[in-house]
């Protein structure tokens, strides 16, 4: 089967889940620089959650890149990646109304964490279905970087309840490792 209508499927979901995250944005009441201070927990996450579509978008579009064909099963693990990603416009404006609270930034934790998994199912459907010799095989390898990204979330989502600050910095520590697109999948590409 053709990837195409996959790729076209999911850059439009992420595109509509980048335009709700804006809409949360509530435009201010004053002129002033004191009228935007209540809002700047939620421009934060409205920052950190723009950033972490960002990379899902930068990075499926990097493994589709190396995927050749597509199959049912393939189908339905990206829409199992779309759902968890529909969810982070919900907990990004729930942390940042609730001014970064210990249960909507552990529930922001299980929607990354889910979606991590998510997308590692994808790209283990991908890697099944090309088999151990493909692009993406080769260049995922023993995918060091995406447990990481797992054991970071686990972690960060009980300590959101000791301090939210740790599990914040977590979230952006594993954003920073995933900001720029696996070179190991353009260097096989």
């Amino acid at each position: 089967m053709s990837k195409n209508r996959l790729e076209a499927f999911s850059d439009g979901v992420v595109a509509i889940l980048i335009t709700i995250l804006v809409l949360e944005l509530k435009v201010p009441h004053g002129t002033d620089f004191a009228a935007l201070r209540p809002l700047f927990p939620t421009f934060l996450t409205y920052v950190l959650s723009f950033v972490y579509l960002a990379i899902y978008w930068n990075n499926h579009h990097h493994m589709l890149h190396a995927t050749e064909r597509i199959n049912g099963k393939i189908l339905w693990a990206n829409m199992h990646l779309m759902f968890w990603l529909s969810l982070v416009p919900f907990v990004t404006g729930w942390m940042g109304e609730n001014h970064f609270a210990p249960l909507p930034t552990a529930a922001y934790g299980v929607v990354l964490l889910m979606a991590a998994i998510a997308y590692t199912i994808l790209q283990v459907a991908i890697v099944r279905h090309h088999g151990p010799a493909s692009r993406l095989a080769t260049a995922v390898g023993s995918d060091a970087k995406g447990k990481l990204s797992i054991a970071g979330y686990v972690a960060a989502i009980p300590l959101a309840f000791l301090h939210q600050s740790i599990s914040h910095a977590i979230y952006a520590l594993v954003a920073l490792m995933w900001l720029v697109p696996d070179p190991r999948i353009e260097r096989r590409s």
